[in-house]
C-alpha cells in the first residue's frame, strides 16, 4: 500500500558568530539581533508539513480500518442490505462509497443512490481569502518539498480498472489506500477493500478538508505570534537603541565641539540621572573633558609665563651687549660683562627648570615605582648639601620617629622633592639660623616636615608659592638668583606620587614656615 511516510528530520545546529559590517549602526543591530529569534521562529512554519503528514497517516489508518470493517459488514449481506448499508454510512460518515462486482463492474454507488454526502468546493467560487491561504499552502509545500498528490478526477468509465487501488487489492487481496487532491486542494483519501471470498471490491472516498483546516489555523496561530512579537520586539528595539544610541549621539556631538574647539563653553552632558554604563561614561567623558581643559590651560598660562620670565633676562642681555660697545671705560666694561654672564647663568637657570617642570608628569607616568626610606633620602641629601656648601650657614638637623617610614616612589624625583624644600628654607633663614627637618610616621601616611627660622608665610599667600614663576626673594638676594619652579615642581612630584605639599605655622610658634609633605606608606 503505497501510504504517505513522515520524512525523517535530522541534522546538527551550529552558532556562527555574526559579523556585522563595519558601517552598520547600532541601530541596526539591535533590530537585527532582536529579529533573529523571530526569523527562526517564523521557521517553524515549515515545520507544519511534518504536523500534516501526521494527520494524513493518522487518517490513512482510520480509512482502512473504516474500509475492512464495512467489507466485513457487506460481506454475504443480500443486495438490499448492501445498498441500504452504503446510504447510511455514507450520510453519517460523509463518505463516497462504491461495490464493485468480480468482473470490476460497479454495482451500488452511494452517491447514485441517495445523493452526494459532500461536494468538492469550487475554488472560483470562492473568497480572496481561501486563494491566499491556498497560495501559502502551495508555496510552503514548495519550499519543505512536499509530494504533490495527484488531483481527483472521475473516470468516464465507472470501472474498477479505473482505480490503481482497486486493481491493487483485487490482484493482492490487501486494503489499499490512495491520495489525491482535491480541485481546491484538499486531500482525498480513497480506500480499496475486499469483501467476502467472491471477488467483490469496496471502495470509499473522503475529502478530509479538516486536515487542511488544522493546518491552516495551526499556521494562522503561529503567524500572529510571530506578527505580535515582531511588533514588541521592533518597538522594544527602537526603544533601547534610542535609550542607547541618542546619549552617545549627544556625547559624540560634544566631543566633536570640544575637539574643534570651536566653543570653548561646551558642556559635556553629565548625565547624572543615569546610573547606569551611558550615565558612567558621560559623566567619564565630562570628567575627562574638564581635565584636558584644565590642562591646556595650564599649558597655556605656562607658555605665556615662560615668555615673560625669558623675556627680562633677554632683555637686560641685550641692553648690557649693546652697551659694550660703545663702552670704553675698562671698569664699566667689566661691570656689563658680569651682568651679561648673570643673565646668562639665569636663562641657563630657567630653561633647565621650565624643562624639568614640563616632563615631571610624563616621566613619573612611565616609571616604575620603589619602596623609599623617606627618611634616609632626606639624610643623604642634608650630608650632600653640606659637603657641597649650598647651606649658606644655615644648620640643618634631622629628627626622625624611628618608624619604618618608607613610601613608593621615584627616588630621584622624591631626592628633588627635598632638595628643592630645603634649599628654600636655607634661602628664608637669617645668617646662622636652624633648619629642621622630621620625618615621622602616621598610620598609612609619611609626613615629613621642613621648617625654618624665616619671615614664615602669610596664611593669604600661602597657595601663592606654590603656582609657577611666583617668587617672593629673601631680603639681601640677588634678582634672579631663584626661578620660582622650585615649589611648583615640589608639589608637582608630590601630587604625582598620590601625596600632598602645603605650608602651616611652625608647632612651637616660632617665626617661620614649615613645609609639610605628607605621602601614602608603602
Amino acid at each position: 500500500m503505497p501510504e504517505t511516510q513522515p520524512g525523517k528530520q535530522g541534522g546538527t545546529g551550529r552558532l556562527e558568530r555574526l559579523a556585522f559590517p563595519l558601517g552598520a549602526s547600532l541601530t541596526a543591530r539591535i533590530l537585527a539581533v532582536n529579529l533573529i529569534p523571530l526569523l527562526v521562529l517564523a521557521g517553524s512554519l515549515f515545520f507544519l508539513d511534518s504536523y500534516r503528514r501526521q494527520l494524513l497517516d493518522e487518517r490513512f489508518k482510520l480509512a482502512r480500518i473504516e474500509a475492512q470493517i464495512t467489507a466485513e459488514a457487506l460481506a454475504g449481506a443480500t443486495r438490499e442490505r448492501k445498498e441500504a448499508l452504503l446510504i447510511q454510512i455514507g450520510k453519517e460518515q460523509r463518505m463516497r462509497l462504491r461495490m464493485y462486482d468480480a468482473n470490476g463492474s460497479l454495482m451500488a454507488d452511494s452517491f447514485l443512490l441517495d445523493g452526494p454526502s459532500f461536494t468538492f468546493d469550487d475554488p472560483v467560487a470562492e473568497p480572496l481569502g481561501e486563494d491566499l491561504a491556498r497560495w501559502t499552502d502551495n508555496a510552503v509545500n514548495f519550499i519543505v518539498g512536499a509530494p504533490n498528490p495527484p488531483p481527483y478526477i472521475e473516470p468516464e468509465e465507472q470501472g474498477a480498472s479505473a482505480w490503481p487501488e482497486l486493481v491493487r487489492a483485487r490482484e493482492q487481496g490487501l486494503t489499499q489506500i490512495e491520495l489525491r487532491r482535491a480541485p481546491d486542494d484538499t486531500p482525498v483519501i480513497n480506500a480499496a477493500a475486499p469483501v467476502g471470498i467472491n471477488g467483490d471490491t469496496l471502495m470509499t472516498t473522503r475529502n478530509a478538508v479538516d486536515i487542511t483546516q488544522a493546518v491552516r489555523e495551526a499556521r494562522g496561530s503561529v503567524m500572529t505570534i510571530i506578527a505580535l512579537s515582531l511588533l514588541v520586539s521592533i518597538v522594544l528595539s527602537l526603544y533601547l537603541a534610542n535609550t542607547i544610541i541618542e546619549p552617545l549621539r549627544r556625547l559624540v556631538r560634544a566631543a566633536v565641539q570640544v575637539r574643534t574647539g570651536r566653543e570653548r563653553g561646551v558642556e559635556v552632558p553629565r548625565m547624572q540621572q543615569r546610573k547606569d554604563e551611558i550615565g558612567l561614561l558621560a559623566r567619564a567623558v565630562s570628567d575627562m573633558t574638564a581635565a584636558l581643559r584644565h590642562r591646556i590651560d595650564a599649558v597655556e598660562s605656562f607658555a605665556a609665563d615662560v615668555a615673560h620670565e625669558i623675556k627680562n633676562p633677554l632683555a637686560s642681555l641685550r641692553s648690557a651687549t649693546d652697551t659694550l660697545t660703545r663702552v670704553e671705560d675698562d671698569e664699566l666694561r667689566a661691570q656689563l660683562v658680569e651682568v651679561a654672564a648673570h643673565d646668562v647663568r639665569r636663562i641657563d637657570r630657567l630653561v633647565s627648570e621650565i624643562s624639568e617642570a614640563s616632563r615631571v608628569d610624563a616621566e613619573i607616568s612611565r616609571t616604575t615605582f620603589e619602596e623609599v626610606d623617606l627618611a634616609s633620602l632626606f639624610a643623604n641629601i642634608i650630608h650632600t648639601r653640606e659637603d657641597r656648601g649650598e647651606n649658606a650657614g644655615c644648620t640643618i638637623s634631622l629628627h626622625h620617629d624611628g618608624g619604618n617610614c618608607r613610601v613608593m616612589g621615584v627616588p630621584l624625583r622624591l631626592e628633588r622633592i627635598a632638595d628643592n624644600l630645603l634649599d628654600n628654607a636655607v634661602s628664608f633663614s637669617p645668617e646662622n639660623g636652624e633648619v629642621t627637618v622630621e620625618v615621622m610616621c602616621r598610620g598609612d601616611r609619611v609626613i615629613a616636615s621642613v621648617c625654618d627660622e624665616g619671615p614664615g608665610i602669610p596664611e593669604a599667600v600661602r597657595e601663592k608659592v606654590f603656582r609657577r614663576f611666583h617668587s617672593d626673594r629673601p631680603e639681601g638676594e640677588g634678582f634672579g638668583n631663584h626661578s620660582g619652579l622650585g615649589l611648583a615642581i615640589a608639589r608637582t612630584i608630590a601630587e604625582a606620587h598620590d601625596g600632598a605639599l602645603g605650608v602651616e605655622d611652625r608647632a612651637d610658634g616660632k617665626p617661620g614656615a614649615c613645609l609639610i609633605l605628607d605621602l601614602p606608606a608603602a
